[in-house]
Formats: C-alpha cells, structure tokens, sequence
C-alpha cells in the first residue's frame, strides 16, 4: 500500500536521508540502527502537492497511539464515572485529552527532529547504571499493558462467543502471527488494520449511543468544569482515576518509534513540515480516541445512571445490563464486538512498543517474530495462572494491578521525554518552543501527581 509513484521519495534500500542529518553535541552515544529497522523510512511522503496530499501521507502513527488511549483498561474507570456520576464527569475526559496532546506532540518532535525514538534518547543520554533501570521498567510497564489487553481481548471473546476467559486468553497469543502477515505486506496494512478496527469500535458506540438516547444538553454541560468535582470525594477520586491512567508509557515510546517509518527529508524544512504534519495526525487521532471515551461514559449515564443502578464497573456486567435496559439484544453484542476490536487493537500496538524498547535501549536485534512471541508469553503467562488458580473473577484484579504497575512507570517515561525535547544541545532547531515545554512540564507535574495518589490509595487500601 505504500506509494510507489514519483512524488514520493522512498530509496527503496532502508538508508534514507533522514537517518544521516549531522548529529547534535548533546548525547554521549552517537545515533544507532533505527529500531524497527525493516519498517524504517518505509512509508513514502509526497514531496510536492497539497497540503492534505501531504497529511494524508503521515496519517497513521497517531491512530496506533490513539489505541493505548482507549483500551480495555480504561473502559472501567469511565462504566463507572458515568453510572455513579452521570455526564459531569466529561471535562475530566476532555482535559485528558488535551494533556495527551501535549505529550504525543513532544513524542513526534523527538521522533523526527532528533531522529531518535524515546528509548533510544535515554540510551544514548544517560550512563547505563541509570538507562538499563529505564529499560527494566518499562518492559514491567509494557507486560503490565500487554496484561490489560490480553485480559479485554479474552473477556471480548467469553462475552461473544462464550469461550473461557483462560482459553481466551491463550487464543489472544495468535494476534503476533496477524502482526507479521501484515508486516509482510508493508507497514502500511498494520495501519490499516488499527484504523479499520477503530471504526468498527466508533459505528458500534454511534448506534449504541443512538439506542440509548441521551440528554444532549446534559451532556454538553458535562463538557464544563464544575466545583461539585472537587467537593465530592467519590468523584474527585474517579476523576483521577480518568486522568491519572489515561497517559500510557508505551505510548511515548511507541509514537517517538513510529514517526520514523515515514520517509523524510534531510532538510530542516522537511524535518519541520514532518513534525506538523505527524503532530496534526496523532491530534486528530486522539480526538477520534476522547470520542470513543467520551461514548462509553454517556452510554454508561444514559443507561445505568438514568436507571439507578450506579454500581456498574466490570465489564462483564456492563454487558449483562444493556439489553434489559435498551430493550434490544442488539446493544450488548455491539458493546461485545468493540471490546474485542479494541482488545485487538491494543495488543498489537502493546507488541510494537515492546520491540521498540528492547531494540532501542539494548540496541540488541532478534528476530521481530521471536521478539514478539516472547512478548506475548510474557503477558499471557501470569494471565492464564491466575484465571485457572483464582478463576475469572480474579481478572479485575489483574487489571487493577496492571494499571498500577503503569503508575509506578510513568514518572520514568514522561521526565525524560521532556527533559530532552526541552534541550537545544539534544534538538538542535527543532527544540520544543518554551511555552510548549512550559505546558508539558504542568501536564507531567499533574499525571505524576494525580498517579501518585492513586498508588497510595491503592497500597492505602
């Protein structure tokens, strides 16, 4: 599906002009083979035409970003600000997503303008005694992601098909071998895949959100800020829950990684236009993902909340009570159907940053079908022991403790990520412009703190 024609600039051969741009004073190693070396630069960019020839050429990365910014572990949180709460706790999500923005952006620039994704950034900035601890931490956080897809994927399945969840589970182990049949055809049809998936999950909301028929006008003024938020603990406490989990840490690798599969120019008028062009696309991207967001929690207030049940949070029975509560069968199947895509969507994107990470801390190459197999296992392994031991109610467990584990990252993904888009030495002239790095050092202060606090709770309780 990659373009071909003479507009587009793709040397066919993997060294491409961007991976050369004179190197910056400010890191201690010099740049390294790319990770996801054979997807590098593959992607072609159309050097003349219009504007929306141009954007439509870098679409893409940012809908696989979008992914970890809706997946099955954040369903809960917003199933029960919206059953407990209603439609106020909306400006939560929509703040999220205006923080997402501000960290995705930095995640582009550093991609394209230091030509380095983020976990290479911390390999060749930090002495090792600091950047392997990195890369122990993130692999823990990206087992912990790849655990909360696996477990959605599963439950997906049981609600759809009734398969077991421990069954399930090891079924979700043959999403690599779709990775790789993809990968064979180009980066292109992965892309492809994650986008069509995600319209699946937007036509399922649309006319779930059509059956239930909520208070449009409720819902717009659940869009503004309300002091009641901070008066009530019970809601500020989910309100944080919607904030504090929605920035993922294999997000930031995975974007800064992903940029580079397109071709782009050496010039430092390519490298800006690249840097707009794929800041655009992970904006739009994110909008489509509060969207979906959004979807659940109005499904959840027209629904659950309008009935008086305000107790709904597994998803399991979120399922269970559309039907009887939208008099049609045809609700829960949809509900069933996009958990499964989102579950889909979101193991792929989980097994891409794991091999970005490996390959751009260690600079270490294994072959991407067994760098993945292993990925896999490592997330499937516990999911399946604790299903068959604790049986399938222990799997809330497992994604509460998964989004913890993510929590306790963080902190080590977002500091970096500033620090180094922040700096000219490391940049050069595509450093990020103060009120941006101003606005970004706000936004990592506030998730810090806000998971902080939910790691508290959750050890606290």
């Amino acid at each position: 599906m990659d373009a071909q024609t003479p507009d587009f600039r793709p040397d066919g051969g993997g060294k491409v002009a961007s991976a050369v741009i004179p190197e910056t004073t400010g890191w201690h190693r010099p740049r390294g083979e790319p990770s996801l070396a054979d997807m590098f630069a593959s992607v072609g960019t159309a050097k003349g035409g219009s504007f929306w020839r141009k954007l439509i050429a870098f679409m893409g990365p940012g809908y696989l970003v979008a992914v970890g910014y809706m997946d099955p572990g954040n369903w809960a949180t917003s199933l029960a600000g919206g059953s407990k709460f209603g439609y106020a706790l909306l400006t939560v999500a929509l703040l999220s997503n205006a923080m997402a923005i501000v960290l995705q952006s930095l995640c582009a620039r550093l991609g394209v303008g230091a030509g380095r994704d983020l976990a290479q950034a911390c390999r060749d900035s930090f002495p090792r005694w600091i950047s392997l601890p990195l890369w122990l931490s993130a692999e823990i956080a990206i087992t912990a992601t790849d655990l909360a897809e696996v477990i959605g994927t599963a439950i997906g399945l049981n609600l759809l098909f009734h398969i077991p969840l421990s069954l399930g589970v090891i079924i979700t182990a043959a999403d690599v071998f779709l990775i790789l049949a993809l990968q064979a055809f180009g980066f292109r049809w992965i892309e492809a895949f994650v986008v069509a998936m995600l319209g699946v999950i937007s036509a399922c909301f649309a006319i779930q959100i059509a059956l239930a028929d909520p208070d449009w006008g409720a819902v717009l003024r659940g869009l503004l800020p309300t002091s009641d938020i901070l008066e009530n603990r019970e809601m500020l406490y989910l309100g944080l829950g919607i904030l504090g989990a929605t920035v993922m840490p294999h997000n930031l690798y995975l974007h800064s990684g992903l940029v580079q599969t397109r071709f782009i120019g050496a010039s430092g008028r390519d490298k800006r236009e690249a840097i707009k062009l794929a800041t655009i696309d992970s904006t739009i991207a994110l909008c489509l993902a509060f969207t979906i967001n959004a979807s659940i929690l109005i499904l959840a207030a027209a629904t659950y909340h309008r009935a008086g049940r305000t107790d709904v949070a597994e998803l399991d029975q979120a399922h269970a009570f559309l039907a009887p509560l939208l008099g049609s069968a045809l609700a829960p199947t949809l509900f069933a159907i996009a958990l499964l895509c989102c579950g889909l969507n979101s193991t792929i994107t989980a097994t891409l940053s794991g091999q970005i990470v490996m390959e751009g801390f260690l600079n270490w190459r294994i072959a991407a079908w067994l760098r993945r197999l292993l990925t896999r296992m490592i997330a499937i392994l516990p999911a399946v022991v604790v299903t068959l031991w604790a049986g399938e109610k222990a799997t809330g467990h497992l994604l509460i403790l998964s989004q913890v584990v993510l929590s306790l990252q963080l902190p080590l993904a977002v500091v970096p990520l500033v620090m180094f888009t922040a700096s000219r030495s490391k940049m050069g002239p595509f450093v990020a412009p103060r009120w941006l790095s101003a606005l970004a050092i706000v936004t990592a202060a506030l998730i810090i703190a806000l998971n902080a606090k939910l790691v508290w709770d959750f050890f606290a309780s």
